[in-house]
């Protein structure tokens, strides 16, 4: 069974309760019981082997009895901005972002976002839903550290946003660098990317994005959909890296 959970609380030695999404999932799907050996992670980096010492119908009490020491983080901060697209294909989109290590997704607001799509972005019940993604994607791949979504930002704002000393790479292809030719072996320093929506970037916001330091970066003849294109950038940052 997969024996990752995630608890909300500061992970330390000693006994710990597990309620909510987890304590279910461990008593009505897996039928957890005790003696069974899991493993907890905090979401700040924490990973800590633990015990059941006992269930109920909507907890489970667990003892942590040791840290484990591992990292599954990139060597540098990797942030991933992205006119986000809709429904199932956003929840896809974030579930294998944090796969592949991205530290922090922004949802960046251009000027063919649409205005629906902006407020989606904004309610609460879906950023519950893909805060619950980060989470168990982050219970399947093994990373300890849970990928911060933050709150929508205009590309003007995402765009000043990157360190002078980062890579700015952006997806679009007039003009751009080839792919294969602009990403480097190893993340040094702080990599941030940027992928617009279907209809791309308009030539002001290209205009302006070289202005401030950014590379373009062509992604192939293809036309790829925004999830597509985020996920074919990002893993061209993260798998030479491990």
């Amino acid at each position: 069974m997969n024996r990752r959970f995630f608890s909300p609380a500061p992970l330390q030695i000693g006994p710990l309760q597990l309620t909510g999404t987890e304590a279910h999932h461990l008593l009505h799907v897996l039928r957890a019981t005790p003696g069974d050996e899991i493993i907890l992670f905090d979401g700040a980096g924490g990973e800590f082997s633990a015990c059941i010492e006992s269930t109920a119908r909507k907890t489970v009490t667990c003892q942590v009895v040791q840290q484990r020491t591992v990292n599954r983080e990139l060597p540098a901060e990797l942030v991933l901005g992205v006119a986000l697209p809709k429904g199932e294909r956003q929840r896809w989109l974030v579930e294998k972002a944090t796969e592949l290590g991205v530290t922090r997704l922004v949802p960046v607001e251009t000027s063919r976002s649409t205005q629906q799509r902006v407020k989606q972005q904004r309610s609460s019940t879906p950023g519950d839903r893909l805060q619950r993604t980060v989470i168990e994607s982050c219970k399947q791949c093994g990373r300890n550290q849970l990928m911060d979504i933050s709150p929508p930002a205009s590309l003007d704002v995402f765009l000043r946003a990157a360190p002078a000393e980062s890579h700015r790479w952006m997806a679009h292809p007039q003009d751009a660098t080839s792919a294969r030719g602009c990403v480097t072996p190893t993340i040094d320093l702080p990599t941030w990317l940027l992928v617009g929506p279907e209809g791309g970037f308009t030539e002001n916001e290209t205009t302006q994005a070289k202005a401030e330091g950014w590379q373009t970066i062509d992604l192939g003849p293809r036309i790829l959909r925004v999830e597509t294109a985020a996920i074919a950038l990002t893993s061209l940052v993260t798998l030479p890296t491990g």
